[in-house]
């Protein structure tokens, strides 16, 4: 099914986001971001966001202690890498870290390179961020992270968001709370993504509870977690009253959904989306960026999981691989092969097979 059947009986169409979102000295035009995923946001990923119509693409997780290491230390050359903007404008920088003086630290490092947004990610569940007193872990100590978070809108004069949970568990959803202290230090926009800490990833997002944090503030709020498609978008918006959407996961393999849904959120029409073609070379530019950033053989490791999603959507759309095909995809270190590889996707036109 393509996007314009997906979403040609939305529910909640009516749902649109004409208005632009003012964020601080910051204007966003189209109301659906790319989220921060560590490991799956890079640079790469990002410019094909943007370029198929994301309002926001945000950079992975970026350590502020290593951040502020530079080029000095293999952390530091990583943190630097994740952080890169090669000309993504606007470049929106997810920060993480738990000591003030540091996260101020990376803030302006991070504006000084070019950074039009900082992201404060209150939200991380996994157990190497949270068993830092960073991440999710914040929600636990309210006045601490509101220290953060003015020692970061205090470092910098580009806008700053903040990134949360719903709570650290179902005893706890204090998200309204961290929100209003943090527009009262100075944030402009908080993301909210519909579930608690201690859920990880299992379950179902609650976006309904998401509306306790827009009735909170007056702020912008965004809504995140298992927005798939148009339709979960206009339903995330009216269950949440947040003002737009952050899509995470379902966009590996397919960056171009990002546009899509924000296309559709402003204008009520639904979208064919790229043609096969357009994705394919889609597809081969985001490795040959990997490629150049990172070297061969790591840009080819580094790519796998994307390879992997973008034979996949493919599939579903009746221009994947054969098994073997797709297992030399994600197995070769021969970069020409995997190219090759990646051009033989999409060769079925979704539209063809409609008609």
């Amino acid at each position: 099914m393509n996007f314009a059947q997906q979403v040609s009986s939305a529910a909640g169409a009516d749902r649109l986001c004409t208005e632009p979102l003012r964020l601080g000295s910051l204007t966003v035009d189209a109301p659906a971001f790319l989220a921060p995923m560590a490991g799956v946001t890079d640079l790469a990923m990002r410019r094909l966001a943007r370029r198929f119509g994301a309002g926001l693409a945000f950079s992975e997780m970026v350590a502020s202690g290593d951040y502020a290491q530079g080029a000095n230390g293999k952390a530091g050359r990583e943190s630097l890498l994740r952080a890169l903007g090669g000309g993504l404008s606007p470049h929106a920088v997810q920060i993480a870290g738990c000591d003030a003086d540091s996260m101020a630290e990376a803030a302006r490092l991070v504006a000084d390179a070019g950074a039009d947004l900082i992201d404060i990610n209150m939200g991380c569940p996994a157990k190497r961020v949270v068993g830092g007193a960073a991440g999710s872990a914040l929600m636990r100590d309210l006045d601490h992270a509101a220290r953060l978070i003015a020692a970061v809108t205090r470092a910098v004069t580009v806008p700053v968001s903040v990134k949360m949970r719903l709570g650290w568990d179902d005893e706890t959803r204090n998200a309204p709370e961290l929100a209003r202290r943090a527009e009262a230090e100075g944030a402009v926009m908080v993301v909210v993504h519909g579930r608690t800490r201690q859920q990880f990833y299992r379950g179902v997002a609650d976006w309904s509870a998401i509306r306790a944090v827009s009735d909170a503030v007056s702020i912008p709020v965004v809504a995140n977690g298992d927005c798939r498609s148009a339709e979960d978008a206009c339903e995330m918006l009216r269950q949440s009253g947040a003002k737009a959407v952050m899509i995470g996961r379902a966009a590996l393999g397919q960056p171009w959904v990002v546009g899509e849904i924000a296309s559709f959120l402003r204008n009520g029409r639904a979208s064919a989306g790229p043609d096969g073609a357009t994705r394919r070379a889609a597809a081969r530019e985001h490795l040959a960026t990997l490629l150049e950033l990172l070297g061969p053989l790591q840009g080819l490791r580094h790519a796998r999981k994307h390879l992997a999603a973008y034979a996949d959507v493919a599939a579903g759309q009746g221009g994947g691989l054969d098994p073997a095909a797709r297992r030399r995809l994600v197995e070769s270190e021969d970069a020409r092969e995997v190219m090759d590889l990646l051009g033989r996707l999409y060769r079925r036109e979704p539209e063809a097979e409609a008609a």
